[in-house]
């Protein structure tokens, strides 16, 4: 009987070194778009972050300015009534107010931390691919 598929040899690699150089150049560039891609993917990511803290920081500002507004209004109410109710009751909501802004400021400034806003994938993939390429060049040579 005869066998429809012979057993074929191994295919080998016949391209140039010219080749074979083109073929490392366009895998290293493709792999630095890549890169830079995700580079911008993760500063535009850290940019909205930044514009939500920026923000938040906007909207505390203005509680800060509300709760002034009162505090003095309960400083005025507290000397004019002598009885304190009312002035004590505009403290009351001013002190709200500033904490409040407290809270906001805090989420707001975590929000702008460096460390939160750095393209952290982006150097941990690089240095992951700087690695591979030495451990590739380090194999063709040995």
């Amino acid at each position: 009987m005869i066998d429809p598929f012979p057993p074929q040899e191994p295919a080998s690699d016949t391209r140039s070194t010219g080749a074979l150089i083109h073929s490392a150049f366009q895998h290293v560039n493709g792999l630095i778009r890549g890169e830079i891609a995700l580079a911008r993917a993760e500063v535009e990511q850290s940019l909205r972050t930044a514009a939500a803290g920026v923000g938040m920081l906007a909207i505390a500002l203005a509680l800060v300015l509300v709760a002034l507004n009162v505090l003095a209004a309960a400083i005025v109410a507290g000397l004019a009534e002598a009885g304190l109710h009312p002035g004590w009751a505009a403290m009351i909501v001013g002190a709200f107010f500033l904490i409040a802004a407290g809270v906001l400021v805090l989420i707001g400034k975590k929000s702008l931390d460096p460390g939160t806003l750095a393209p952290t994938r982006t150097a941990r993939n690089l240095r992951r691919d700087v690695e591979t390429v030495k451990e590739a060049t380090n194999d063709t040579r040995g």
